[in-house]
């Protein structure tokens, strides 16, 4: 019996490990999504080994009345689905900084500032083999203070392509 239950558990753990994906050295692009105000998102993705990468993201506003940019940096770890497709989740943080410049009939509203978060992410991405290209959707939950809109939570829907290389 004790036989049967370590072989088990050798091939339970064999079965495991061999979900291997591969995790691109780098990989370039965008991330389209509310982004809390502040726009699309240019992505970076630095991978460290097969289960976990970095990923930094830079977000930008610039309207008539809000100019905004946002620093996004991700520890993420990645799990195999099935062939190409992986799921992933990750913990972070990040700075961001903003201009909001409101003119309308002789009323003047003016307010800037800078805010830090925490930040989560958790999402799946498909992996082309025949292309260099992965597209993902994620989601991303911040939580800081000093938001321009006056509320310490942030949720983010978004919508990625990058090329990997």
């Amino acid at each position: 019996m004790k036989k049967i239950i370590l072989s088990a558990i050798m091939l339970l753990g064999l079965a495991f490990t061999a979900q291997s994906q591969e995790i691109s050295k780098n990989a370039l692009g965008i991330r389209l999504g509310d982004n809390n105000g502040f726009g699309g998102e240019v992505s970076y993705q630095l991978g460290l080994n097969q289960k976990n990468r970095l990923e930094f993201d830079l977000g930008w506003r610039n309207s008539s009345d809000v100019d905004a940019i946002k620093g996004v940096a991700l520890y993420q770890w990645v799990w195999n689905i099935d062939g190409g497709f992986n799921w992933y989740a990750g913990v972070g943080g990040g700075v961001a900084a903003w201009d909001h410049d409101y003119y309308n009939n002789n009323y003047k509203y003016n307010d800037s500032g800078t805010y830090v978060f925490a930040a989560g992410d958790i999402g799946i991405e498909y992996r082309f083999s025949e292309a260099p290209i992965t597209l993902s959707l994620d989601a991303r939950p911040e939580i800081g203070s000093g938001y321009y809109d006056d509320d310490n939570f942030g949720f983010d829907v978004g919508l990625g392509v990058k090329f990997r290389f």
